[in-house]
């Protein structure tokens, strides 16, 4: 309790990171500037976090994962990290990419081994099994494109 008291101190101070109450943060993730990480989040062993990224509250970041800057999350956002996951034995964990300036909203899955990228926006409730492209809007389940070329106004 008084490392995690003495970690959230350390980001505060020296990176201007806010982090909210019961959260469970491993200590080889690397998380950036500014950040903002909400309660009941996990952030996984080496996963990386960008400068001014925002999570939101219960989101699931495992090992595997990298998010770029100025990223956002929103709350109940679901990373997964094994294609085929067991309950024994050794697991494959597969790189899952976030570029700069995406938003991924309320409650989606995102299945490992993809790449959202930069400034690309996921709709509530997706399920993003494939790449997204650079300012690309995605929805549904599966998630299937709904715009390309979005711009940001």
């Amino acid at each position: 309790m008084i490392k995690e008291f003495l970690r959230r101190l350390f980001l505060a101070f020296t990176k201007n990171t806010r982090i909210y109450r019961y959260t469970n943060i491993y200590a080889s993730a690397n998380i950036g500037k500014n950040c903002v990480i909400g309660s009941y989040t996990e952030i996984g062993d080496k996963v990386r976090i960008g400068n001014g990224t925002k999570i939101q509250a219960m989101v699931f970041i495992p090992k595997g994962v990298v998010i770029g800057d100025d990223v956002f999350i929103g709350p109940r956002v679901t990373f997964c990290n094994d294609l085929y996951p067991k309950a024994s034995g050794a697991w494959k964990v597969s790189r899952t990419l976030v570029e700069d300036g995406a938003s991924i909203g309320a409650g989606c899955t995102i299945v490992c081994g993809i790449t959202i990228g930069t400034n690309a926006r996921i709709g509530a409730g997706a399920v993003v099994t494939k790449d997204v492209k650079p300012n690309q809007v995605v929805a549904g389940v599966p998630a299937k494109q709904i715009k390309s070329n979005w711009k940001h106004e």
